[in-house]
């Protein structure tokens, strides 16, 4: 129903810099909330960054706070994760996911989300 691409991974070097893309295909984007997951080899996926359908509502855990921001564009149904100050632990597969809200609010949870994109892989090594 809602498809979900994600761009801009690739092989960094501690340090730098990463923006990360999320296109979704509904013409309904506003009305979704959005987040950010990862995934390390022999690592359960975690939360990474959540946003509301409006944008006015954020969450960030422990490990980006201050390094990473999420952000979403509803005029062109695409949500955005710019990661600064890269460093080897952020090295991950990086997926987005979405979900129909009623109410202003972020999700934290994996079973909150019911659309997810394939993922995109981020290196950080030197």
């Amino acid at each position: 129903q809602v498809r979900l691409v994600e761009s801009g991974g690739g092989l960094v070097q501690p340090g730098d810099s990463l923006r990360l893309s999320c296109a979704a295909s509904t013409a309904l984007f506003p009305m979704y909330a959005m987040g950010w997951f990862r995934q390390a080899p022999g690592k359960e996926r975690e939360i990474v960054a959540a946003i509301s359908k409006t944008g006015d509502s954020t969450y960030y855990e422990d490990s980006g706070k201050g390094r990473f921001t999420i952000s979403k564009d509803n005029a062109t149904s695409a949500g955005y994760l710019q990661m600064n100050s890269l460093r080897p632990e952020d090295t991950a597969v990086y997926f987005c996911a979405a979900r129909y809200a009623v109410t202003n609010k972020y999700f934290t949870t994996q079973t909150a989300y019911a659309y997810w994109g394939q993922g995109t892989q981020v290196t950080v090594s030197s």
